[in-house]
Formats: C-alpha cells, sequence, structure tokens
C-alpha cells in the first residue's frame, strides 16, 4: 500500500485545484474544510446518553476550526455498544441529549456527522482505563454479544450467531438511529462498517462463514440493505457516509481491489462518500506509520470514482494538504493529534498560510 510520503509529491499538489482549506459540497452540505475530526469513542456516557463530557469535548473542537465533526461510534442497540460507556442512540431520550450537543456545536459555526455502529463480536468490552481488561461478563453488568458468528475475536468472549431472523431487525435499527439522528440536526449520517464491528464480520470471508442469503456468498448483503434503508429514511439532502476497512491486511481477508468492487456498490446505493480505514478484524501485521492508510483512500477515489477521505496518523499540516493536492482523498480525519491539540485546525490554517475564523472570545490568542 502507498504510503504518505509517496501519495503525492510537491509538483503534483502544485497542479491540483483542490486544497485543505477549499470547501467540500455533499449533497445539501458544503463543509467549510477538507480537514475533518474523526470518530473516537470517549467510553463516558451513562445509559446510552451524550452528557457533559461529550458537550464539552465535541464543543471545544467545534471552537477548533475544523471543517466536519464526528461523533463516536454510537450504538444504534444497547447490544450493540463496544462498552457500557458508549453512547447511543436507539431511544428518544438519547436523541435529545445529542441534541444539546448538536446545537452547541452548531452554534459554534461548525456542521457535525453521526456515526452509527453495531460492535457485534467486539461488545461489551471494559473501558480502556479501567481495573478490567477485555469482555465484561453479565454478572458484572455486561450482556451477550451478538455476531455473525459464535466464533470469538481473539481474547474476548464468545458471541451469539445471529438467527437469519434477527437480521432484518438490525437493519431496521440502524434506519431507526439515522431517523433520530435527523431529529437531533446531524448534518451528515456515518455507518461504520470497519474495525471489526458487526457490518465488517459479515463482509469478510475470514469471519462470515454462514450459509444463508447474508453467508459468504453475499458478505455484502447486510452492509447495502443497512445503506438502502438509512438512505431512504434520511433525507435527500442529508450526505451519507460509511467508514470501510479497506484490507484486513491477512490473507484471505477483504482486500482493496473488493473495497473497490464494493464503493462502487455503495456509491450506487446513495452513499457520497467513502471514508477509509483499514484492518481491525483479527490481528495483522500492520506497517503502521504517518500516512499508512492514504494509498487505499487514494486507489478507491481513482478505481471506484467515489469521494474518499483519509485517516491514520496524519499530524501534519502540510502532509494533510498533499494528501488532498494530490488528489489521493477529498478529505483527512485527524483523530490522535486532535485529542492533544483541539485547535489543529486553526494552527493548521496558519501553517498553510490561510485566513481562519476564530471563536470572537479567543481571537486574541490567533497566530499573527
Amino acid at each position: 500500500m502507498t504510503s504518505l510520503a509517496v501519495a503525492g509529491t510537491d509538483a503534483v499538489a502544485s497542479a491540483c485545484e483542490a486544497s485543505l482549506f477549499q470547501p467540500l459540497r455533499l449533497r445539501g452540505l458544503e463543509v467549510r474544510n477538507r480537514l475533518w475530526l474523526s470518530p473516537m469513542c470517549q467510553y463516558s456516557a451513562v445509559d446510552g446518553l451524550a452528557g457533559d463530557w461529550h458537550l464539552a469535548h465535541l464543543g471545544d473542537r467545534a471552537s477548533g476550526g475544523w471543517g466536519l465533526l464526528f461523533t463516536e461510534a454510537t450504538a444504534v442497540a444497547p447490544e450493540g455498544r463496544i462498552s457500557a460507556g458508549d453512547t447511543g442512540i436507539w431511544n428518544a431520550a438519547q436523541a435529545t441529549a445529542w441534541q444539546r450537543v448538536v446545537d452547541f456545536v452548531h452554534a459554534r459555526g461548525a456542521p457535525i456527522a453521526l456515526q452509527l455502529a453495531h460492535a457485534g463480536r467486539k461488545a461489551s468490552l471494559a473501558a480502556p482505563w479501567s481495573d478490567s481488561e477485555g469482555s465484561v461478563p453479565p454478572e458484572r453488568g455486561g450482556w451477550v454479544a451478538r455476531s455473525v458468528s459464535a466464533e470469538p475475536v481473539p481474547g474476548l468472549a464468545a458471541p451469539v450467531a445471529l438467527e437469519a431472523d434477527e437480521i432484518p431487525h438490525i437493519v431496521d435499527a440502524f434506519a431507526e438511529a439515522a431517523a433520530r439522528g435527523v431529529f437531533a440536526g446531524f448534518d451528515a449520517i456515518e455507518i461504520l462498517a470497519g474495525h471489526g464491528f458487526l457490518l465488517h464480520s459479515f463482509l469478510s470471508p475470514l469471519t462470515n462463514h454462514r450459509t444463508d442469503r447474508h453467508g459468504v456468498a453475499h458478505r455484502s448483503r447486510l452492509l447495502e440493505e443497512v445503506v438502502v434503508a438509512v438512505r431512504g429514511t434520511i433525507p435527500a439532502h442529508v450526505p451519507l457516509l460509511v467508514r470501510v476497512s479497506a484490507t484486513d491486511w491477512l490473507a484471505g481477508g477483504v482486500s482493496i481491489a473488493e473495497t473497490v468492487v464494493l464503493a462502487r456498490r455503495l456509491a450506487a446505493l446513495g452513499v457520497d462518500l467513502v471514508d477509509v480505514s483499514t484492518g481491525g478484524l483479527l490481528p495483522a501485521d500492520i506497517p503502521v506509520g504517518p500516512g499508512y492508510q492514504v494509498g487505499a483512500a487514494r486507489r478507491i477515489r481513482e478505481q471506484a470514482g467515489v469521494p474518499t477521505a483519509a485517516v491514520g496518523l496524519v499530524s501534519d499540516a502540510r502532509d494533510a494538504d498533499r494528501i488532498v493536492r494530490s488528489a489521493s482523498a477529498d478529505a483527512v480525519l485527524i483523530g490522535r493529534a486532535a485529542l492533544r491539540d483541539p485547535y489543529f485546525a486553526l494552527r493548521a490554517a496558519h501553517e498553510l498560510g490561510v485566513d481562519a475564523e476564530w471563536q470572537p472570545q479567543y481571537a486574541r490568542g490567533a497566530w499573527s
């Protein structure tokens, strides 16, 4: 896979029309720039409700100049949470709690997308900083995970295989959650179909050994059904995005070539942008480094003809700008660097010589 350093050169960059701080239109949403805040789990919700932590976390970054913010992976069902501290949107109270956060983000001048998720066999885990590790059993406040099969992630508790008649309820849960997201005022909806969670486990031949209509011969069917249901639920002007793991980094797993074909189908079903990550299904030898997933985003963009976003240890403004200028991706998502610096996007604009709008309360702190 192409690394960030090879994905584009300065010569290519200078010839490309798009740049990091040019707007991007997705259906009825015009995003002011292409530097976006990646979804990042906070493990800080109670009963799935977004609370003060989420208001402070996302509200602070809404003041930081980002083009588009994403929520953490937000569960469409109680059993679809990664941990008991995950946010959810499977009921009206959770939608109302999110509305408070969305309104505050909008008041700072930023749009926000809702990432919908079902953890599948990676559900009912302990928070990363808790005293325990791995799966939390029901007797300690956890629950039994449900997934494509009863095969566990190494080191985690075995899930229960979903029955064929349960799968339509999963599709409905995504669609209903998307409708609640629109009610809460979210500007875009993203479906999480990577990182070893439920939809990814159906997509990969390493985990999908079913023989029914959602089985190994029809691995993309569940994701496609979810996309159709969500697209048919949300208004036409609301963009729909899908995050994928473009490769499992394992022999016999999902490949980039296969994801190119999938991306074409998703675009035909109404997906506006593919958010390109990799891995997460099973332990793998991954050459992790700055921009290590950019090559996948570029290949999907070029060969599937669909807009993409790139993510993965990008922490330098000029590198992010080169990704966009070289047409490797249409947007760049920043995660860990945004935890260190909520105002990364404002600093990036300064480093690239671009005017950026500061919150008036903070304008005295702008770089000169």
